[in-house]
């Protein structure tokens, strides 16, 4: 009762009962010798009667057969003194109240508030917000004879987005050409007619004219996605009530999937994606000491941005590759990719901008475009680096600890904006061919070098992000196994079979650790290889992984004649 009384003029009241010392008084015999051990209490305790009899049992080498009787004692004792501050309290607060110290209705007010937010079923249910519900209505409609006519209309928005993005491919290409063609002519008639500050003046207008044209067609295409996003969601509510309406006589036509009136793309526009030649090899391994758990391993020659890209097929339009990854997109069986950058959280350079580029070419309709994600991800970081430093930078560390800490914070400010090798960010996507979440892991130049550790950053960064996997129900995950996208010298033979035993190791290990985290789910675990790599090395590799994995045996049955 005193804490909802209390507004300012309590306070006080409040505070000539708290701080109060007693003295706690326990008499015991040893022998014919009477003790007496008396301790001084601070009210309220703070601390747990029971921690607080241990203490004084070690503190004062009391006698063992005195214990439980000391700790009821002291229980009682407090619980005593502490109910008599309670009374004592709530009777300085009633004399207040009548005496017109407090003002009722603001009393009255802070109750039916405070007793609103403690009490549940007095409290607001919480409103359902429209991502929400959206979710459980595609979630609904995917799982229904409408799926095909949900696959095919985002095909449509994808096909139209595509052909904006090659019309402004084509129109960026252009501008270069002409501006490379003028360019050509100035430099022609440098120190004749012309000087340095003429060549810098006509690059630096190149340069502009680039920019304008660049972020023109920026905020086309976000415009355009963000229409498009609209108009799907209306949609698909709007599709959803009808199904609910038994007597709508024009659902059938609304959902009949009718192939010719579904456009394709044109080829000549250069952005259609073939396949590879693929390299693939499926193992099946049992992990665990007593309880077993079967997993799934896949060995695979392909590029990892072919888990995202859009398959098209030009007879029908209509996805189905995509159907299983729409059908999971609200489940607990996703499927995530594990993409090594660099430590800037961007899509500038690398794979970042041909992972951002091929997330751009279909637009997201449940999560938010991948631009809004990084951003969300840099003042995240920002945050956390705010936090890290003022930490490191607290006072109570001295010496040596201190040095090395100011060492830390140095390099944490240095780059205040970026994260560690080892650290990761994660976005979401509806909007890829076969792949639900992204991660962005974070390594150095190190990774390159053949004399990494099961301690690697890198190597670490796998770890948490198999620990997120089975927090977060991803059952499928795409790993680059030599821990690079590209092939470069260095990277010999060798090189390659110790990097791959490493990481089969460590992964193996992380699996079995798995079973602990999430009491021992089935999951398929994927390991990328560039497309550079031969088909010896292929091999190789695919010989070294039933070696290190346990894998399951398979039996030939014959008959007796």
């Amino acid at each position: 009762m005193t804490a909802i009384l209390a507004p300012e003029k309590m306070k006080a009241n409040q505070e000539k009962f708290c701080g109060r010392e007693r003295e706690f008084v326990y008499k015991f015999n040893v022998g014919s010798q009477c003790c007496e051990l008396k301790v001084p209490l601070k009210f309220p305790v703070q601390e747990n009667p029971n921690n607080l009899h241990g203490r004084l049992m070690l503190l004062h080498n009391l006698p063992c057969f005195i214990e439980n009787d000391l700790k009821e004692s002291l229980s009682h004792f407090v619980e005593e003194e502490s109910l008599r501050d309670y009374d004592r309290e709530a009777e300085t607060s009633l004399e207040a109240l009548k005496n017109g110290e407090v003002d009722v209705h603001q009393l009255t007010s802070a109750w039916a508030k405070t007793y609103t937010e403690t009490t549940l079923e007095h409290a607001r249910p919480e409103e359902p917000s429209w991502d929400e519900d959206f979710a459980d209505v595609y979630h609904d409609l995917i799982h229904s004879p409408a799926s095909e006519t949900l696959l095919n209309l985002e095909h449509n928005y994808f096909v139209s987005i595509s052909e904006l993005i090659g019309e402004r491919d084509v129109e960026l290409k252009k501008l270069r050409e002409r501006q490379g063609a003028e360019m050509d002519k100035v430099m022609q008639e440098l120190g004749k007619s012309l000087t340095d500050q003429d060549v810098n003046s006509l690059a630096a207008q190149h340069f502009e004219s680039q920019q304008v044209l660049e972020n023109k067609w920026t905020n086309e295409l976000k415009q355009s996605t963000a229409i498009q996003k609209q108009e799907y969601q209306e949609w698909v509510i709007k599709l959803h009530q009808d199904l609910k309406n038994p007597n709508n006589s024009s659902i059938s036509e609304e959902i009949k999937v009718q192939p010719s009136q579904f456009r394709e793309s044109v080829e000549a526009n250069g952005r259609i994606y073939e396949d590879q030649r693929k390299l693939e090899e499926s193992f099946t391994i049992h992990l665990g000491a007593q309880l077993k758990t079967m997993h799934n391993l896949r060995l695979l020659r392909a590029d990892m941005l072919d888990f995202c890209k859009h398959k098209r097929n030009h007879r029908s339009g209509v996805k189905l590759h995509r159907l299983q990854t729409a059908l999971s997109l609200y489940s607990a069986s996703l499927c995530g990719l594990v993409l090594l950058v660099d430590n800037r959280i961007n899509s500038y350079s690398g794979i970042k901008r041909d992972f951002a580029t091929v997330c751009q070419e279909c637009t997201d309709f449940h999560f938010p475009r991948i631009e809004e994600q990084l951003e969300i991800v840099q003042q995240v970081v920002l945050y956390a680096r705010t936090q890290r430093r003022s930490k490191l930078k607290e006072p109570n560390d001295s010496g040596n600890q201190n040095g090395g800490s100011d060492d830390r914070a140095k390099n944490i400010e240095r780059n205040y904006s970026n994260i560690l090798p080892g650290e990761f960010y994660i976005t979401r996507h509806s909007n890829l061919s076969e792949i639900h979440v992204a991660f962005h892991l974070c390594v150095d130049d190190n990774v390159r070098s053949g004399n990494i550790t099961a301690r690697d950053p890198a190597i670490m960064g796998l770890r948490n992000i198999l620990k997120v996997c089975c927090t977060h129900d991803i059952t499928t995950i795409s790993i680059p196994l030599l821990l690079v996208h590209d092939m470069s010298e260095e990277m010999t033979i060798p090189w390659c079979l110790r990097r791959a035993e490493l990481v089969f190791k460590c992964v193996k290990g992380f699996m079995m650790e798995m079973a602990s985290w999430d009491g021992g789910i089935s999951r398929t675990v994927q390991f990328l290889v560039p497309q550079s790599i031969s088909e010896e090395m292929f091999y190789q590799l695919s010989n070294m992984l039933p070696q290190i994995f346990r894998v399951s045996s398979t039996l030939t049955l014959t008959s007796k004649h």
